[in-house]
């Protein structure tokens, strides 16, 4: 993959399968670590992203998760039954998504690429979590 340019980030960039490696601490103190892989897939559309792997919560036995969003041109994402999500910068940035009546603010850095991360903080009166990712290409 090429570095990132003055054009920053496309769709294609992202094709292909990459190992995710991600950490979530919770306002309450509960901490979680997700590992497995990021597949990004040509679909009519765009790209289906399908992360899959092992959550682990605290000390307690892990278990597989899975969840799907949808990449169209523009680095629009959406989650896997097409509600829009947010854009992501192509350069590398902030995005928000509010989901009524919490706030979701994402940091996407891509100056290590093909390793980029993902900085999530969210707040509300349901949720209060950080969630960092990092994605490296496989």
């Amino acid at each position: 993959m090429a570095p990132v340019t003055a054009r920053g980030r496309v769709l294609a960039d992202f094709e292909g399968a990459w190992v995710l490696s991600r950490r979530m601490v919770h306002g309450d103190g509960t901490r979680a670590t997700f590992e497995g892989v990021a597949d990004w897939e040509r679909g009519p559309d765009g790209l289906r992203l399908t992360e899959r792997g092992e959550l682990r919560i605290d000390d307690r036995p892990g278990f597989q998760g899975e969840r799907t969003y949808l990449w169209a041109e523009g680095l629009v994402v959406s989650f896997g039954d097409g509600r829009y999500f947010h854009t992501v910068p192509p350069e590398g940035g902030r995005a928000r998504h509010f989901c009524t009546p919490d706030m979701y603010v994402v940091d996407y850095d891509f100056s290590q690429w093909p390793v980029f991360t993902t900085v999530w903080h969210v707040e509300g009166p349901r949720k209060s979590y950080r969630m960092d990712s990092t994605y490296t290409k496989l």
